[in-house]
C-alpha cells in the first residue's frame, strides 16, 4: 500500500503532492514500483494536528480519486475518518475506507456498512488511544499488546453485527497512535497474537518515529531503509498489507527474502538435520 498524503503538514511528505498534478505524478510512480493500493490521506493524523475541516479534505481528496480512478487499474483506499467524506470517496471510486478511528465517530459505522454491503468495499479499523492532537500526551497501558487486540476484536464485533462480512475486514494495531516507543516495540513483537481473528493484518510503520529513535534520532528523510526493514520483519511476523512511502526499497527486501530466504532455512534445515 502506497502512502499519497496530499496534505500541507504530513509529517513525512507535507506539502509534496498536495496538487493533483503532483499527487498522480507520484501515484503513477507508487504503481510502476510496485504499489498494489494506493492510500489517500487529505488530513493529517501526525501527533499535535489539527483537524481539518470537512470542505477542505473533501477539496483535497476528491479530486485525487477522480484522477486516479480515471487512468491507474489499483485500488483506491481513503485515510479519513468522517463519514461524509467516506460516502463521497466511495462514489468516487474508492475500493477501501481505511479509518484510524476504528469507525467509532458518529454515522461512520452506518456508512461504512453500506458502502461494504452495497458497494463491496473494504474497511480497515484501526487501533488509537486518544486523538491525534493529544495522544502522545503519557498514553498508558497495563498491557498494550492484550489491549490492542481485545479493542481490535470489539471492532470486529461491532462491524460483522451491523452486516460487514468478515472478509472485508482489515486490522491495523495502529503504531505511533497514542503509544510510546516502548508500546511499539513490544507491539511490533506480538504481532503474531494480533493475527488470532483470522483477519488481514496491515501495518504501517513507515518512516514514523519509532523507526528514527531505534536508528538514533535517525532524521525522517534517512529511515528508508530502515523501514522496508521493519516492513519485512512484519510480514514474517504476519502482516498481510504493508502501508508504506518507500516502495521500491520495500519491495526490493520482500523479493531478496523470497528469493534468497528460501535457500538460507534450506541450509539451516540440512545443518539440523
Amino acid at each position: 500500500m502506497g502512502v499519497l498524503n496530499v496534505t500541507p503538514d504530513s509529517f513525512s511528505d507535507g506539502g509534496q503532492y498536495d496538487r493533483v498534478e503532483a499527487a498522480l505524478v507520484r501515484a503513477r510512480t507508487m504503481v510502476a514500483e510496485g504499489a498494489e493500493i494506493l492510500d489517500i490521506g487529505g488530513e493529517s493524523t501526525r501527533p499535535g494536528a489539527e483537524p481539518v475541516p470537512l470542505a477542505e479534505e473533501r477539496r483535497r481528496v476528491l479530486p485525487v480519486i477522480e484522477a486516479l480512478r480515471a487512468e491507474l487499474d489499483v485500488p483506491i483506499s481513503v485515510d479519513t475518518m468522517k463519514p461524509e467524506l467516506m460516502r463521497e470517496a466511495v462514489a468516487a471510486g474508492a475500493g477501501l475506507l481505511n479509518d484510524v478511528n476504528g469507525f467509532r465517530a458518529d454515522g461512520a459505522l452506518a456508512v461504512a456498512t453500506e458502502a461494504a454491503r452495497e458497494y463491496g468495499v473494504a474497511l480497515c479499523a484501526m487501533h488509537m488511544q486518544g486523538e491525534p492532537q493529544s495522544m502522545q500526551h503519557a498514553p498508558r497501558y497495563a498491557d498494550v499488546i492484550a489491549e490492542v487486540r481485545d479493542f481490535l476484536d470489539r471492532r470486529v464485533a461491532e462491524l460483522t453485527r451491523a452486516g460487514v462480512p468478515r472478509g472485508q475486514i482489515l486490522l491495523d494495531p495502529g503504531f505511533g497512535f497514542g503509544k510510546t516507543l516502548e508500546h511499539n516495540v513490544t507491539l511490533f513483537r506480538g504481532l503474531p497474537q494480533l493475527t488470532t481473528a483470522g483477519l488481514p493484518l496491515l501495518v504501517g510503520v513507515s518512516r514514523k518515529s519509532m523507526i528514527g529513535q531505534l536508528l538514533g534520532d535517525r532524521p525522517v528523510a534517512e529511515r528508508g531503509p530502515g523501514s522496508a526493514i521493519a516492513a519485512l520483519l512484519a510480514t514474517q511476523a504476519g502482516a498481510r498489507v504493508l502501508r508504506v512511502h518507500d516502495v521500491a526499497a520495500t519491495r526490493d527486501a520482500l523479493t531478496l527474502y523470497l528469493e534468497l530466504g528460501a535457500a538460507v532455512d534450506d541450509r539451516q534445515g540440512a545443518r539440523g538435520s
